[in-house]
C-alpha cells in the first residue's frame, strides 16, 4: 500500500466529503470476506477500472490524423480548453480571475460561491494509476486481484462523427495500452486486462483491429454506444444491422467479450446551468449504454450468436430488473409490429447472453437474487475515478452485501468475471 493511502487513511478531518465512503455494518457471519489480506478473502475482479494515459498516448498516430486528434487550446482571457471534433469545447481551466455570474445567469455554480475544494482522498484518485506497479500495488491494497480496464483520457478516441478517425484513435489507444500493460495481461493470473476499443462505424477497420486484439492477447473489446458518434439521426447506420453480421460472427469465433461504457457515444455534457454535473452523468453518460444492449437483443443477435457475451459498464444494475421487464412487455404487447420474431423472450437472452458492472448500488442488489440475475452482475471498483469505491471497496461491499447469499457475493464479486473472461480463481488465491 501506497505511503499516500496509508496517509489518508489515517487522516480524516483532511477527508470530510469522503467518510461516507468508510461506512459499513461489517461482516459479521460472513463465511467470506472482501477484506484484503484475509485468507478467506473472494475472488475480486473489478469489471470496470480505468487508464490513466499520459498526453503522449495519441502521438504514434497515422501523420494523416494528427492534426485532428484531441488538443488543449488556450485562450486570450488565460483559460484552456479541450478540443475535439465530436464535442463541444470544455473548459478545464478557467481564467484567473472569473467574474461572478449574473443573477439571471444559468450557472451550476449560483451567486458565484467558490467549489468545493478537493480533499485528500480526491486528489489521491487524481494522482493514483499512473504506473502498472502503483496499479497492481492498490488493487492488492483493495482486495482486488485483477481487473478490466477501459480508457481515460481515450475515451475521446470515440469522439469524432468520422468512424475512420475514430478508428485510427482507438487503434493507437490498444497500441499504447499493450505496450503500457502487455505483460500482465499473461500468464494463468492476468492482473490487467484491458479492453480493445473498437469504433464501428469503421466496418473494415473495425473487423481488422479486432483479430489483431485477439491475436494480442485481448480479452474484451469495447464499442461506442453508438455506431457513429453524435446525436441520433433517423437512417444512419446502427447494431441492428445486418451489416454487422460478420463482426458478430468473429467476435463470437474469438471470444472476445462485448461491452458498452458510459460516454462513448454522444457529447455527455448536454446541460449547462444548475445541477449540470449529475444532470449529465446521469441522463446523457449513463443511460446510453442501454440502447446498443437492446438493440442486440431485440434483433436477435444473440438468438443468431449463442456464445456470444456483451455486457453494459459502470451505469449500473438498479434498472435493468425494469429494462427485461419492459423488453419483455413490449415484445408482447406490440406482437404485432415486432420483427424479428424471436424464438425465446428478450429476457431470456439477456440472462443467457448480458451482464452490467456497478459499483455502489442498493438498488440493484435488493434485486439480485429475486429476478434470477446474481449471473449478471459484475462488481467494480472505477479505480481511480470518483465515482468509484477504491480505496475502501470492502466497507462498500459490506453495506450493500450483507442481504445476500454468500454464493451470490462470490459470484458478483469474481466468479462471474472469471467465467467470462476465461479465469481461474482458484490459481489466484494460490499466487497470492
Amino acid at each position: 500500500m501506497s505511503d499516500v493511502l496509508h496517509e489518508v487513511r489515517r487522516s480524516p478531518e483532511r477527508t470530510q466529503h469522503n467518510l461516507w465512503r468508510r461506512e459499513t455494518p461489517g461482516a459479521v457471519g460472513w463465511p467470506r470476506s472482501a477484506r484484503p489480506g484475509d485468507p478467506a478473502k473472494y475472488f475480486m475482479f473489478s469489471s470496470d477500472c480505468h487508464a490513466v494515459e499520459p498526453a503522449t498516448y495519441l502521438d504514434a498516430i497515422e501523420p494523416a490524423y494528427r492534426d485532428r486528434t484531441p488538443r488543449m487550446e488556450a485562450r486570450p482571457d488565460g483559460s484552456q480548453w479541450l478540443i475535439t471534433e465530436g464535442n463541444r469545447p470544455q473548459r478545464v481551466r478557467g481564467p484567473a480571475a472569473e467574474p461572478k455570474p449574473a443573477a439571471t445567469e444559468a450557472s451550476s455554480n449560483p451567486g458565484g460561491a467558490p467549489l468545493a475544494p478537493l480533499d485528500d482522498e480526491d486528489v489521491l484518485r487524481n494522482t493514483s494509476g499512473r504506473t502498472v506497479a502503483q496499479r497492481l500495488a492498490d488493487n492488492r491494497a483493495d482486495g482486488v486481484d485483477a481487473e478490466l480496464m477501459f480508457p481515460n483520457r481515450g475515451l475521446l478516441c470515440w469522439a469524432s462523427p468520422d468512424p475512420v478517425f475514430a478508428m485510427a484513435m482507438c487503434r493507437q489507444w490498444n497500441r499504447w495500452v499493450h505496450g503500457f500493460c502487455g505483460e500482465h495481461m499473461q500468464g494463468e493470473t492476468p492482473r490487467i486486462l484491458p479492453a480493445a476499443a473498437i469504433a464501428a462505424g469503421d466496418q473494415v477497420g473495425a473487423m481488422n483491429e479486432i483479430r489483431w486484439a485477439a491475436d494480442n492477447g485481448f480479452r474484451a473489446v469495447c464499442l461506442g454506444n453508438s455506431v457513429i458518434y453524435g446525436p441520433k439521426k433517423f437512417g444512419e447506420l446502427e447494431y441492428n444491422d445486418p451489416s454487422f453480421e460478420p463482426m458478430w460472427s468473429l467476435l463470437e469465433e474469438t471470444g472476445l467479450v462485448v461491452t458498452f461504457h458510459v460516454s462513448t457515444g454522444r457529447d455527455p455534457r448536454a446541460v449547462g446551468g444548475n445541477g449540470g454535473a449529475v444532470i449529465n452523468y446521469t441522463c446523457h453518460s449513463m443511460e446510453t449504454t442501454i440502447e446498443p444492449l437492446v438493440q442486440m437483443i431485440a434483433s436477435g443477435v444473440f438468438e443468431r450468436h449463442p456464445r456470444l457475451h456483451a455486457g453494459l459498464v459502470e451505469s449500473g444494475i438498479g434498472f435493468i430488473p425494469w429494462l427485461i421487464e419492459t423488453l419483455d412487455y413490449a415484445y408482447k404487447a406490440h406482437h404485432f409490429w415486432v420483427r424479428p420474431k424471436l424464438k425465446e423472450l428478450p429476457s431470456t437472452y439477456f440472462r443467457e447472453n448480458c451482464f452490467a458492472t456497478f459499483q455502489d448500488d442498493t438498488a440493484g442488489l435488493r434485486y439480485a437474487e429475486e429476478f434470477d440475475l446474481a449471473r449478471n452482475f459484475l462488481w467494480a471498483n472505477d479505480y481511480p475515478h470518483h465515482e468509484g469505491s477504491w480505496p475502501h471497496s470492502a466497507q462498500a461491499i459490506e453495506r450493500t452485501m450483507g442481504h445476500l447469499s454468500d454464493a451470490t457475493r462470490a459470484m458478483i464479486l469474481g466468479e462471474n468475471a472469471a467465467r467470462l473472461f476465461r479465469l481461474d480463481p482458484a490459481r489466484y488465491a494460490a499466487a497470492n
